[in-house]
């Protein structure tokens, strides 16, 4: 269990590196904006970020 939750964290990383590597810019200026958002948004984001991680894990386990 605690392999497939190193694998799973480091494939995070991956993929969470490759906007900023690939375009710093626009990395930057979606960071900028988002660092905009109310406390609200950013709670809708981080909600419907969590449900669609939840939808994946139920459909493909």
């Amino acid at each position: 269990m605690l392999s497939t939750l190193l694998t799973a964290f480091a494939l995070m990383l991956v993929f969470e590196g490759i906007l900023p590597f690939l375009a710093p810019g626009s990395w930057r200026e979606a960071f900028l904006r988002l660092a905009r958002l109310n406390d609200g948004q950013i709670r809708f984001i981080g909600l419907s970020s969590m449900l669609a991680g939840l939808l994946l894990l139920i459909l493909f386990l």
